[in-house]
């Protein structure tokens, strides 16, 4: 198959993959379900795991999943490689007593999650989805088809709109779904009819906004690909398939792994997160059933690696001056290699080294982000997990624009490629 056509493949089934992902927790079960047609075998966290080297598993904790495979030759002390990204993405999210509305119009009561361009919210049909908890501690599944909107207000209304818009965070980020009164209506009932489940069951939830309009591609020649949540959904998507593609005869001499994270973009600092311990939970579990002790878990660490995957800025054609100048990546160049001076990327010069070994060994062009030195860098799972861990890490990515924007605009070829050089890295 010629190389545009994999990449357009790719890119559909990308959009697919972030219609199957609403929320975070819908990640997770749309990761696990892929791999599990794949071969791999779900295990749960209460249960005994394996205790012979070979096979294909994994285990999700809510909005995370970490799937691996495992050589029939592994030994105590055989290393990892981690593919990481995660699964959340900037959105809004229900607050306790999520239905109000005034002057007959229903609205959600909604928090800001992470930080989002909250201009990018106005004037698009958004879903709702996530997870609803019931009245005997089980979790489903709950996403609304198109429901609420965030409707701007008019230019008729605010003459100087153009000149600079900014929105109050609590007053003017309502979102409305309906008309009547609040006392009559209940926005979790509408969540509890699709999950099939009695409203008056739930008694917990954690539900966040989606764009309900699907990923697709457009420009010349079907460049560009935009979509909602592809931070950092084009990570975990180029993982997912990466993984799939390298388990089939699987014979490294490492064991290959996929680690997806929840709240990356609220500090990683939770259960599911990156600073939490799931990912060492997880090592741990397997080198023991492999016969380690504490000192070859270490000698395992020592021969690891982490490619913590997240997305980057390209070159904005209209802003230039807010980019290096000379350093700038654009979209349809190949993934990107991040580096920051401060360490807000764990990249190093080992790591640049490996990347572009990873990336000859794939055939694929990559390109080098840093930051301009005037604007404030952000950060990611990168040197998150290479703190908890002692791992030596490399933070990638691929370059986009409209970062934290209810839709964000990809390369189409970036995508495919950042998953064939994560499938010559499982590879080794």
């Amino acid at each position: 198959m010629p190389a545009a056509s994999e990449s357009l493949t790719h890119a559909a089934d990308l959009a697919d993959f972030v219609a199957a992902s609403p929320s975070s927790f819908h990640a997770a079960a749309e990761v696990a379900t892929r791999l599990e047609a794949a071969g791999f075998t779900r295990l749960e966290e209460t249960d005994a795991w394996p205790d012979a080297p070979g096979g294909r598993f994994l285990v999700v904790r809510d909005g995370a999943v970490i799937a691996w495979v495992v050589p029939r030759g592994a030994t105590a002390s055989t290393g990892v490689r981690i593919f990481g990204a995660h699964s959340d993405s900037p959105a809004f999210k229900l607050k306790p007593q999520p239905t109000t509305g005034k002057l007959g119009w229903l609205q959600a009561g909604v928090e800001i999650y992470g930080g989002p361009l909250l201009n990018s919210w106005l004037d698009r049909e958004l879903r709702l989805a996530g997870r609803l908890v019931l009245d005997d501690g089980t979790s489903v599944l709950a996403a609304t088809g198109p429901l609420l909107r965030l409707p701007q207000l008019a230019i008729h209304l605010d003459r100087g709109v153009n000149d600079g818009l900014s929105l109050d965070k609590q007053s003017q980020t309502q979102p409305v779904w309906g008309l009547g009164e609040s006392a009559s209506a209940d926005i979790l009932a509408e969540l509890a009819r699709e999950a099939g489940v009695d409203a008056a069951r739930i008694r917990g939830y954690d539900i966040v906004t989606a764009d309900a309009a699907r990923g697709a591609t457009f420009g010349l020649d079907d460049v560009f690909f935009a979509s909602g949540r592809l931070d950092d959904l084009a990570s975990v998507h180029a993982g997912v398939v990466a993984l799939e593609r390298a388990a089939d005869g699987f014979d490294a001499e490492h064991i290959a792994m996929l680690a997806v994270f929840d709240h990356e973009e609220v500090g990683s600092g939770t259960r599911t997160g990156a600073a939490g311990p799931m990912l060492a939970d997880v090592l741990e579990r397997i080198w023991l059933s492999l016969g380690a002790d504490r000192e070859q878990q270490l000698r395992a660490l020592a021969a690891s690696w982490c490619v913590s995957s997240d997305v980057g800025h390209s070159v904005h054609p209209n802003f230039a001056d807010r980019h290096d100048p000379n350093v700038q990546p654009v979209l349809g160049s190949g993934p990107i290699l991040k580096i920051n001076a401060n360490q807000r990327y764990a990249t190093d010069g080992a790591g640049a080294a490996a990347w572009n070994a990873w990336c000859s060994e794939a055939g694929v062009a990559t390109q080098e982000f840093v930051s301009n030195n005037g604007v404030p860098c952000g950060s990611t799972i990168g040197p998150i997990t290479a703190t908890r861990l002692g791992i030596r890490t490399v933070d990638v990515g691929i370059p986009i624009l409209s970062m934290h924007s209810a839709r964000e605009l990809a390369g189409v070829s970036d995508l495919w490629d950042l998953s064939r050089v994560a499938e010559a890295y499982f590879r080794g």
